[in-house]
């Protein structure tokens, strides 16, 4: 290598290099899987991709999708006439005509060096994927076996922080699987076996930007209007059905594309009402009961001041933690709505862009709270 290195790629690039050669192991006989980058070139892609997250376009700092993967693997590519070595300024020039979601720009090794050499919106399944999120912010991915589903998160790199995401380290307790919208956060593994509308609104909502909170609360109960001022600010009477009816469907194969994207784009009108000051609240099966709801601890119950907080990353460890330490006004309501709802469920995203799941095991007193945004990125 040459030029400015970058430590925090140093570090991870021997982790990242095992973790795709496992992938590639444990995908026997399965066609066109991608080839697996070593540490050398993991470590280039990265510190060439953070180098150039730190420079502007025009005012503008740069968002591009990396894909290590060769021509002859990405379905119907846009080629350049000659490939380009692979350099900060070139990765800046071109990220406004790739920053849209799912361009990807491809980079491949030739006579010992990378090139780029087009851009794709097709990669083959345990792709590697570096995407520059913001300036000295990245993401290592991987696709998964479908193409429609999110891709893996495999480690962030912020600055000079390194997080390694533990696909086993997001599970939640077995005893918290009896209701569906905990299914959603079950497992990191779970996002890919079919369109899960959780993940979509807890996506949605990040990206919104504006911070909120989304309450789900059993379908067959009214007990978490306990919990909520009255009257309402914005109750839907009747319940909006919009996203509901689409996530019960189960199209054929051949309807799923057009499914898919009336589903996105029912998700997103719901988790734009998140926007709103104050809870937006969905039932279990994803029907909107109201928005701008503010949270208020149940008649005699205890007040929330401290929690739980886990982290989907390996080497984290379970620690209690005062509410205050995660956020503000909102988190703590969250935290204190699922203290008197432990049914329910309370996802918050902040402006900064964290992103947290509370809620109570069953048998504990304790509030839990679940830090995903390693997940979301």
């Amino acid at each position: 290598m040459t030029g400015d290195t970058y430590p925090a790629a140093r570090i991870v690039a021997g982790a990242v290099e095992q973790y795709f050669a496992q992938c590639r192991a444990a995908m026997p006989g399965f066609p066109e899987i991608a080839p697996a980058p070593d540490g050398q070139t993991i470590e280039q892609i990265a510190t060439t991709g953070f180098w150039a997250s730190l420079r502007q376009e025009e005012g503008r700092s740069p968002k591009i999708s990396l894909a290590w993967v060769p021509p002859e693997q990405a379905g119907h590519p846009l080629r350049f006439a000659r490939p380009f070595p692979l350099e900060p300024g070139l990765l800046a020039r071109l990220a406004p005509a790739v920053e849209r979601p799912g361009i990807h720009l491809g980079v491949w090794e030739h006579g010992g060096e990378l090139y780029v050499w087009g851009t794709t919106r097709s990669i083959p399944p345990a792709c590697f994927v570096l995407e520059v999120v913001q300036p000295g912010l990245l993401v290592i991915k991987r696709r998964r076996a479908r193409e429609d589903g999110k891709f893996a998160n495999v480690a962030v790199l912020h600055g000079d922080q390194v997080k390694m995401v533990d696909e086993r380290g997001g599970d939640l307790p077995a005893g918290m699987l009896n209701t569906s919208p905990l299914l959603a956060f079950a497992s990191t593994r779970s996002w890919t076996d079919s369109v899960n509308v959780v993940v979509q609104l807890a996506l949605s909502m990040r990206t919104h930007g504006h911070g909120g909170s989304l309450l789900i609360v059993p379908r067959d109960s009214d007990e978490w209007r306990r919990s909520i001022v009255h009257p309402i600010n914005y109750p839907a009477e009747p319940a909006f059905t919009g996203l509901s009816s689409l996530a019960a469907l189960e199209p054929d194969e051949e309807d799923r594309a057009e499914w898919m994207d009336a589903v996105r784009r029912a998700v997103d009108q719901v988790a734009g009402l998140t926007a709103v000051d104050g809870a937006t609240i969905i039932d279990d099966r994803y029907d909107l009961l109201a928005f701008g709801a503010k949270i208020a601890r149940s008649r005699g119950s205890a007040p929330v001041e401290r929690v739980v907080v886990m982290e989907p990353v390996v080497g984290a460890r379970p620690a209690v933690v005062e509410v205050s330490e995660l956020g503000g006004t909102r988190h703590l309501s969250a935290a204190q709505f699922v203290r008197d709802q432990p049914d329910a469920l309370a996802l918050v995203a902040s402006q900064d862009g964290r992103f947290t799941v509370f809620y109570r095991p069953p048998g504990q007193d304790t509030v839990h709270a679940h830090r995903v945004e390693t997940l979301l990125l």
